[in-house]
């Protein structure tokens, strides 16, 4: 931490010894935290509703990008910076500064830092209630995501992403593939013990998307999945992989956050 500060935003209504729920956003490949948080508009959503929100960066690769080493697919390429230890001391930092609510600690990630989620998640479970990840992939050698408690998951994928894509593929020429959207939900809706054989749809389709026809993000989710283990799809039918956001974005996103606590 003293190597790697972060910024953060305290909400005003903050009141020490009230469990309040904590967000970590993380950027993506190239990007940095100022930027995903003007790109989420985390920061006045957690001043409205009273959240604590932490906004760390990556550290810079040797072509001068902020980057996450979160999977082999993405995006540290060979670097060795270890990340997991990293945010995991931004959450004790926080911990010891802040009453932060245990039950409702979550990541957000864009991209290379959805992946840095999931690998959170799967590194992580005992401190994580919940992840959403745009555009991010769990490690496509499952073994390699070893959970010791049910998280909350929820991928929000565009179909037309031609960066991260949505059936799966690879990130750049010559790096390892990672699996699609729906593998990864159906891979952690597997870690975390859910009985439903496969995606289904739960109904309510969103519009959260500006420039694309009314309710283009569809939704699905396992069934059967135990308390404080969810495992849901938002499919963006279209969605490229920086969709153009409308208002109700972060409020929604965050909105299913807070209904997926641990138990």
């Amino acid at each position: 931490i003293v190597a790697r500060p972060f910024a953060e935003v305290v909400p005003v209504g903050y009141a020490p010894g009230t469990p309040t729920p904590l967000v970590v956003l993380l950027h993506g490949y190239t990007a940095t935290a100022a930027g995903q948080d003007a790109y989420f508009k985390l920061s006045a959503l957690a001043q409205q509703r009273g959240f604590l929100l932490a906004l760390p960066d990556g550290t810079i690769d040797r072509t001068g990008q902020h980057f996450w080493n979160a999977t082999d697919a993405c995006c540290g390429f060979g670097e060795t910076v270890d990340d997991v230890a990293y945010l995991t001391a931004v959450i004790h930092d926080l911990q010891a500064r802040f009453t932060v609510d245990p039950k409702r600690v979550f990541f957000v990630g864009h991209s290379n830092g959805g992946f840095m989620s999931y690998r959170m998640a799967c590194d992580r479970s005992e401190l994580i209630a919940g992840i959403v990840s745009l555009a991010g992939a769990v490690w496509a050698d499952t073994a390699k995501c070893a959970p010791a408690r049910p998280v909350n998951v929820l991928q929000v994928h565009g179909t037309l992403d031609a960066v991260i894509k949505y059936g799966g593929g690879a990130a750049q020429v010559g790096v390892p593939p990672h699996p699609g959207a729906e593998t990864t939900v159906a891979t952690w809706a597997g870690k975390n013990g859910c009985s439903g054989a496969a995606l289904a749809s739960i109904g309510g389709d969103l519009d959260l998307v500006i420039d694309l026809p009314l309710d283009e993000t569809q939704r699905e989710a396992f069934a059967g999945c135990p308390a404080g283990g969810a495992a849901e799809l938002w499919r963006i039918r279209g969605g490229s992989h920086i969709p153009t956001f409308n208002r109700d974005w972060a409020g929604t996103v965050y909105t299913w956050l807070q209904a997926h606590p641990k138990p």
